[in-house]
């Protein structure tokens, strides 16, 4: 069962990034110093009472001009309809209720997803206390009054929340079919894709970037196998300024990712490799999901017999944080290699599936120390106990060490390689958590 998605949404300057570094905690201070994987705080994993969901802050631009904010409202509502479960509207008591406000409420309303309203900035009930009545008005229910620089009301707020959020059925039977996400920039040819795959257009494509409106999940039968290809819903360009468009693909493609159990980077072959492409795939990898990335427009580029050697060169440097991810040049145009797809998606599901029973992993263990010495600090040294598998999708692993401190992330990884020289896990990512024992007196 996927995490449910709860998207914050309001005006310029009521709080919206406060209040979601508020209840984000301080768990995402910087997300991960890995070279393309997302610095911006634009989602991030929360818990409360025991229910996990991911959290996305609509946030961004600022404009001047009054239309241009109400477009701009707009645009982060009809995102926060399109991919949330549940929608935090926030609004500031100190300005009041405005016009903005109630039009976002009209929004909302028709969208019929469950809102909490959270009025900001109630530093004092004393002071304050009676302005929360006027938001009654907007006719979203109880008003929640919070202070998300002081993070007043933020249990009460969360608490709210989860209410709302699918029940956790014990007896629900899992949907074991495959969920392939198609993710990428806008333009990279993600929709003509699945068209091809499908042998009909489905999905609507043209040249112009962003024109898929919404996330459509489509259902296809190969090899007598029934996959659900995910393709995220990309963006009316509008005059949208470039960081805008970003940040509302990255919006999607973490909705995306988060429920599948492939991921598909398509990438442009004319363009190449960017930034941005480095982003969505470091969103994939922080997720623990199976990777490939696909080369499209193959067929458009000039070659010679370094042309693929070179080319997938410059994507391991990129991509060099998921040195597990496949690599495929394909075409949506002429149908190059997309047969591939399939067969590679398959592997990475054998892989993610993967258990490797306990005897075994410790004589790799037991291996991997003989040939390279675990560290040591103040003549302390590391030493590790005991490893065993704990899940799958992605597999993850425990190992019992003496003094988790002493357990660098460069052994770690070595570790993962030794294992992964052993039983492939060619695509997907490998977790390795460690854990303290102490030694027997």
């Amino acid at each position: 069962m996927s995490k449910p998605i709860v998207a914050i949404v309001g005006r310029p300057n009521v709080g919206k990034s406060t209040l979601f570094n508020a209840l984000a905690g301080g768990t995402i201070s910087i997300v991960k110093d890995t070279p393309g994987v997302t610095r911006d705080r634009i989602y991030a994993d929360c818990t409360w009472l025991d229910r996990n969901f991911t959290l996305i802050d609509t946030g961004g631009i600022e404009p001047e001009s009054r239309d241009v904010i109400l477009s701009q409202m707009r645009e982060q509502a009809e995102i926060a309809v399109d991919t949330a479960d549940v929608i935090v509207f926030i609004v500031d008591v100190r300005q009041g209720m405005v016009d903005a406000d109630t039009k976002v409420a009209d929004m909302l309303r028709k969208s019929r997803k469950p809102v909490v309203l959270a009025v900001n900035k109630v530093d004092s009930i004393k002071k304050y206390g009676n302005d929360i009545y006027e938001f009654y008005n907007l006719g979203m229910g109880d008003p929640i009054s919070v202070s998300a620089a002081s993070r007043l009301g933020i249990g009460d707020l969360l608490d709210e929340v989860v209410k709302h959020f699918p029940a956790e059925a014990e007896d629900e039977v899992e949907d074991e079919r495959p969920r392939i996400a198609l993710v990428g920039k806008p333009n990279v040819g993600k929709s003509s894709i699945i068209n091809k795959l499908l042998g009909e257009n489905r999905v609507i494509v043209s040249d112009v970037a962003g024109t898929t409106r919404d996330a459509v999940d489509t259902q296809l039968v190969k090899n007598g196998t029934e996959y659900i290809l995910i393709d995220t819903a990309g963006l009316r360009r509008k005059n949208k300024v470039k960081e805008d468009l970003e940040r509302y693909s990255i919006i999607r493609t973490v909705t995306a990712v988060e429920r599948a159990d492939v991921v598909v980077v398509v990438i442009d072959a004319k363009e190449g490799v960017t930034e941005q492409d480095a982003k969505i795939a470091g969103i994939a990898h922080e997720r623990g999901k199976g990777i490939i990335v696909a080369v499209n427009k193959w067929d458009a580029i000039e070659k010679n017999d370094k042309t693929i050697y070179e080319y997938t060169r410059k994507l391991k440097e990129t991509f060099s944080f998921m040195p597990y991810a496949e690599y495929l040049f394909i075409s949506a145009e002429t149908g190059q290699r997309l047969g591939k797809l399939f067969d590679l998606i398959d592997t990475i599901r054998e892989n993610q599936t993967l258990r490797v029973a306990t005897g075994v992993l410790n004589e790799i263990m037991a291996e991997a120390v003989a040939m390279q010495q675990p560290p040591s600090d103040k003549g302390k040294r590391l030493k590790l106990y005991y490893i065993t598998q704990v899940a799958v999708k992605p597999p993850t692993f425990v190992v019992f060490v003496n003094d988790k401190e002493l357990m660098h992330f460069s052994y770690a990884r070595y570790l993962e390689n030794q294992i992964r020289e052993a039983f492939g896990f060619k695509g997907t990512s490998l977790k390795i958590l460690v854990r303290e024992r102490k030694e027997k007196g």
